[in-house]
């Protein structure tokens, strides 16, 4: 029965990339400031390359159908990429004996995954239509092609970013924010790339989806002693003690216990009931009102949430991307040509 709903569905799937059933994009420009070079739309792929973005939709929604954590992976890999010198597929490239890339990085070692999505989309799009669309603009169509399946938004991606040629381990170590951030700490990484406050507390709603191993949360562990802790959040704490007890740090946990596989503004919520996994997370509440009263926002109000994530989103896949004759596209996402 299970491989003839798998049958089934890739059936579908298929059906719908012909159809051409993926989320719109648009070739609009944006005004403001110019970080984001040349990326232009949709039109960029519509003649030489019409079926990308339903072959990207189609390979992710199958991805997350079969493991329904890879939105949430392949989310948090645009985001990593786009916070080391833009949006320029730099996080893809693999270590080599003359390379090494960003993979290592603490923030991405054993912690970053959906690698061989990204494969796969880039060797059927190799084959329709060789060395057309980068690896870079995969990664931001499929970041929001993540949300779409999983109940959440959609935006316009705009496209034409190239591919780097080089990658940054140091940088990826120093300013992809962490786990244990204060509000302070990620507001200047996040200033860093002309990201604001408000953006930071939108995008930190993509943890309503995924899973955080213990090692990452283990200061939370610690709140149930803690008298700055909401009352309220103590049955959680001791939860997660319970957990991670019997862990060796690889135990996953939800990042959202309630509605883990949905994209939606849960996540403010149990922020606001002091249950937030990460102490980053819960730092939004207990230690900054500006960041406080977004959360209380975003809580109380799906849409606005909805619309300021799109928002933000957009302003991070513009982030620094290699245009024009800077890059490449690669091949081989994992290595330079």
């Amino acid at each position: 029965m299970a491989m003839n709903k798998l049958a089934l569905f890739s059936l579908l799937l298929n059906l719908a990339m012909f159809l051409a059933i993926v989320p719109k994009t648009t070739g609009e420009g944006y005004g403001g400031d110019d970080d984001c070079g040349d990326l232009l739309g949709s039109d960029l792929f519509k003649d030489i390359c019409p079926e990308a973005e339903a072959i990207i939709f189609a390979r992710v929604r199958l991805a997350v159908f079969q493991d329904t954590r890879m939105a949430a992976s392949l989310l948090r890999l645009h985001f990593h990429d786009c916070f080391v010198n833009g949006c320029d597929a730099s996080v893809l490239l693999d270590d080599s004996d003359n390379f090494v890339g960003e993979k290592t990085a603490a923030p991405n070692s054993n912690s970053l995954r959906g690698f061989e999505v990204i494969d796969a989309i880039k060797q059927e799009l190799e084959f329709v239509c060789p060395q057309t669309v980068s690896c870079a603009d995969i990664l931001a169509t499929a970041a929001r092609d993540s949300v779409v399946v999983s109940g959440g938004p959609s935006w316009d991606v705009q496209m034409g970013r190239k591919d780097s040629l080089t990658a940054s381990k140091a940088l990826a170590n120093n300013i992809i924010p962490g786990p244990n951030s204060t509000i302070g700490n990620l507001v200047a990484k996040f200033q860093n790339v002309n990201l604001s406050l408000k953006d930071m507390v939108a995008l930190s709603g993509a943890h309503t989806m995924g899973k955080a191993r213990c090692t990452t949360f283990a200061a939370r562990l610690q709140d149930s002693t803690n008298p700055n802790a909401p009352e309220a959040s103590l049955e959680f704490i001791q939860s997660l003690q319970q957990l991670c007890s019997v862990s060796d740090g690889s135990t996953l946990a939800n990042l959202d216990l309630a509605t883990p596989e949905t994209f939606d503004n849960q996540y403010y919520v149990n922020l606001l009931s002091g249950q937030g996994l990460l102490p980053s997370d819960q730092n939004l509440v207990t230690r900054d009102e500006q960041t406080r009263e977004l959360v209380e926002t975003y809580a109380q109000d799906l849409s606005t949430f909805f619309q300021d994530f799109k928002d933000s989103m957009i302003k991070l896949g513009r982030l620094g991307p290699v245009t024009g004759t800077k890059g490449e596209i690669r091949r081989n996402c994992r290595s330079v040509n």
